[in-house]
């Protein structure tokens, strides 16, 4: 049987006061007198009353200011659909009195995000997103954070030491192990491995690492240590030495696989290996983005790990919201499954290309 929804004037008449009584012990505004709110407490024990959390948000008018602090989607497609997913949240939020502000910073520059970080600051956040792909210059801004009390959710890379209130995103370790299985199933005996990573600073990247370290750990156990795995990075686009040492890898007889460590080096990865001749050499990367399907359905790709930016986006600025109005506890960590994309399966995942352009949510560069 469904339970009576009891309203202030049924508590206001059971109490035998006035409405505005009511209203101000439930909201706890003006003076009541010490005989008026025992009656209406005990009324509102009796019926095991509780407040309407949404209406009392909506009609509270406050105005809640969130900011997100991630890399310029103008650089990567990846994060043009992280973007895009705080667009979708702002939109599903903003008749709560949410408002989001994107600060971004330079992919290649450290000191942008030291920079983007004081922007924040000054906009006097309730709420903060960050994507922390600067390991060491990420604790500092944590720091400042926490001691002044705003609260913060990490998505895309976890770091254990940031005190934030939750991370969104995937378990990276388990996803480097996860791209070792792809390789390895069905390959006759051990060979040479191959880790990728594109334009990154690998001593301040700890989210590849992590990826890196599953993968070597998986063939490890596989082949019970008999394997060569090699780990290449191209520091920057200028680094004009990496194609030689791609090429060299290329040429090996026994390279089983290569496992590209980011989205965007997925794709710059592929082109290599279409223009070297593929020979069986196995290539997994990540995400849905236009240039690594093309290369997937043609084959030049064998598996995508679908890191899903749009969402994870979208759970961490609807985490800070839950936190905020509706005071709920938000999950210390939400991992998104691992999900693998082949040629076969392709079909049933909408695919669209993206081209940046800033609108919906104030951009700060």
């Amino acid at each position: 049987m469904a339970k009576k929804i009891i309203r202030i004037k049924d508590i206001a008449k059971a109490a035998g006061v006035s409405i505005g009584t009511v209203d101000r012990v439930l909201h706890n505004r003006g003076k009541v007198s010490e005989d008026a709110l025992k009656k209406v407490t005990a009324v509102l024990k009796k019926n095991e009353y509780k407040p309407n959390l949404i209406a009392r948000t909506l009609g509270s008018n406050k105005a809640y200011r969130l900011v997100t602090l991630l890399p310029n989607p103008e650089q990567d497609p990846y994060w043009a659909f992280t973007h895009k997913g705080i667009l979708q949240a702002e939109n599903e939020w903003s008749h709560y009195g949410v408002s989001i502000v994107t600060c971004v910073f330079d992919l290649q520059e450290k000191k942008s995000f030291e920079e983007a970080a004081k922007k924040v600051l000054k906009l006097k956040p309730d709420g903060i997103l960050i994507a922390p792909i600067f390991y060491k210059e990420a604790l500092p801004v944590f720091k400042t954070f926490f001691d002044k009390a705003i609260p913060y959710a990490l998505f895309n890379t976890h770091i254990k030491e940031s005190n934030a209130i939750s991370f969104i995103g995937q378990d990276l370790y388990h996803s480097g192990r996860v791209a070792a299985e792809l390789i390895c199933i069905g390959q006759k005996g051990p060979g040479t491995f191959s880790v990728l990573h594109v334009d990154e600073d690998l001593n301040d990247s700890i989210h590849l690492l992590e990826k890196e370290k599953g993968f070597k750990d998986y063939v490890n156990e596989f082949y019970d240590g008999h394997s060569v795995i090699e780990s290449l990075n191209r520091t920057s686009s200028t680094d004009f030495s990496f194609k030689k040492r791609l090429a060299t890898l290329l040429k090996k007889p026994d390279l089983k696989g290569i496992f590209v460590s980011s989205s965007r080096g997925t794709a710059t990865a592929a082109s290599f290996l279409k223009s070297h001749g593929k020979n069986g050499i196995r290539l997994v990367g990540y995400d849905l983005l236009e240039k690594n399907v093309e290369y997937l359905n043609s084959g030049v790709i064998d598996f995508l790990i679908h890191q899903k930016p749009q969402q994870q986006a979208f759970e961490g600025i609807s985490c800070l919201v839950n936190h905020l109005i509706f005071k709920k506890s938000p999950q210390p960590i939400n991992l998104f499954p691992l999900e693998v994309i082949t040629r076969q399966n392709m079909p049933s995942y909408q695919v669209e290309s993206i081209n940046y352009h800033p609108q919906g949510t104030s951009i700060l560069n």
